[in-house]
């Protein structure tokens, strides 16, 4: 009997509300603090820039928030996504792990991130938004919001990380397709961008001094534009969780309790809601399910930040969330990780790791790209390099599993292709890849700049 591949659900499959993990965490979320009183934040301080029903989802408690029907609608063009399982990547690394991975490359931009996009463009259509501002780093986010924003007649206006600008233009060249207007980070268009470029001419730019931009530009538009975040928010990951809900699904119909589960983190919004419904598992049913969130060596977050309160930006205008970082003034090496070279990390996945609910673990690019080059060549697929961290780790641990003899369930997330990415494999097929190893120094350096909260 041939073993089945693929694993579909139907569109009446698609989750019809989103799945808020606050609910269920064993201690509360620290609260986001503002940096002027540094008392907690209340919806009034967020309303500059977003609207009052995403702002009611950043602060809610409640389990489970339906998903509008319009939003629902727009979600049929890829949704459900498969789950396939990996049998020729299996044989090739001869081991007796069953590897799994959910595919978000099949959405219209190529990625996870329209799960949100498309709920935020919404809800700011809803409430009489007139443009959109927002960062991306490799231009997922950017395309989605892009996209989305055209779906919902929305102009958007976005901010590019420098490096990545270069090095990604094609992903400039689909965001301009769905009517975005794209501007390079650092840029002289606003004072964020501005102070950067004046320390730093040549500066590569970051997702902290992006996100800075877009800010700025919302926050003295008089109300006529909002900020759109892609990760790091409460709401980004609720809207991100109809991943891990199918998923639950797709294992059921496969027979299969995951042993592993590994999605890669930048600011956390596809592991976030890849593995929220599984967290809440280890929590209310005890299950012993292993989490691990995959981090680029070159911005190590989790694995070598610091948890305390700190700026989701470089120029100091967000408010301040207990997140492990890097420091908000860190600016990551030219490595090709796009949406991962950030400082921080949702503060929702921070709590996870805080709380012992899951793992982190941080890779170099060169061993990364390696796994990425023979998952292409067994599965057919080219990972984006933000997800062939996840890929990277799904294999180590396939291989761990054939040196222990044992037999796992291996459950990761791609969370988005790489066609548009193809300057990074040229790059690693030439040996041009330099592996970045952050120095202690690097880092004490980057934190010295913390906030002071007592």
């Amino acid at each position: 009997m041939t073993e089945q591949h693929k694993f579909f659900l139907s569109e009446n499959d698609i989750p019809t509300a989103w799945y808020n993990i606050l609910a269920d965490f064993p201690e509360p979320l620290p609260p986001v603090i503002h940096p002027g009183t540094l008392q907690p934040i209340g919806p009034d301080d967020l309303a500059p820039l977003f609207p009052m029903s995403l702002i009611m989802q950043e602060v809610s408690t409640d389990r489970w928030i339906d998903i509008p029907q319009p939003v629902l609608d727009v979600y049929r063009m890829w949704r459900p996504t498969p789950l396939i399982r990996a049998i020729r990547l299996e044989q090739a690394l001869n081991t007796p792990a069953r590897i799994y991975f959910k595919y978000e490359g099949v959405s219209p931009s190529g990625s996870h991130k329209p799960n949100t996009a498309v709920a935020q463009a919404y809800y700011n259509k809803i409430e009489g938004t007139k443009a959109l501002t927002t960062e991306t780093g490799a231009g997922q986010w950017g395309s989605a919001l892009a996209m989305a924003g055209k779906m919902f007649d929305i102009p958007v206006e976005v901010y590019m990380v420098k490096i990545s600008y270069h090095q990604k233009p094609y992903r400039r060249s689909l965001m301009s397709i769905f009517g975005a207007e794209v501007i390079p980070s650092p840029s002289e268009r606003t004072q964020a961008g501005r102070a950067v470029l004046e320390k730093d001419p040549d500066s590569p730019g970051s997702l902290g001094v992006a996100i800075s931009e877009a800010v700025e530009v919302a926050a003295t538009s008089g109300g006529a534009k909002k900020y759109a975040l892609g990760s790091v928010l409460n709401h980004v990951m609720l809207h991100q969780s109809v991943i891990g809900l199918e998923t639950q699904k797709q294992l059921e119909m496969a027979g299969e309790e995951p042993d592993v589960m590994i999605g890669c983190i930048g600011g956390g919004s596809n592991f976030a809601g890849f593995v929220s419904p599984f967290v809440r598992e280890k929590i209310v049913d005890g299950k012993q399910t292993r989490i691990i969130a995959v981090e680029p060596a070159a911005a190590p977050s989790l694995t070598k930040g610091k948890y305390v309160y700190d700026f989701g930006d470089t120029g100091e205008m967000t408010p301040l969330m207990k997140m492990y970082t890097l420091g908000h003034s860190f600016i990551p090496a030219p490595i090709h990780a796009g949406g991962l070279r950030y400082h921080g990390m949702a503060p929702i996945v921070c709590h996870m790791y805080d709380l012992g609910l899951i793992e982190a673990r941080a890779l170099h690019q060169n061993p990364v790209f390696e796994g990425a080059v023979l998952f292409a060549q067994t599965e057919g697929i080219v990972p984006a390099p933000e997800s062939a961290h996840a890929v990277r780790a799904a294999i180590d641990e396939a291989v761990a599993a054939r040196e222990a003899g044992e037999e796992k369930v291996i459950v990761f997330n791609l969370s988005g292709h790489g066609h548009f990415d193809m300057s990074a494999y040229d790059a690693y097929l030439a040996g041009k890849l330099v592996d970045y190893e952050l120095s202690e120094e690097e880092i004490d350096k980057a934190l010295a700049n913390l906030p002071q909260i007592a």
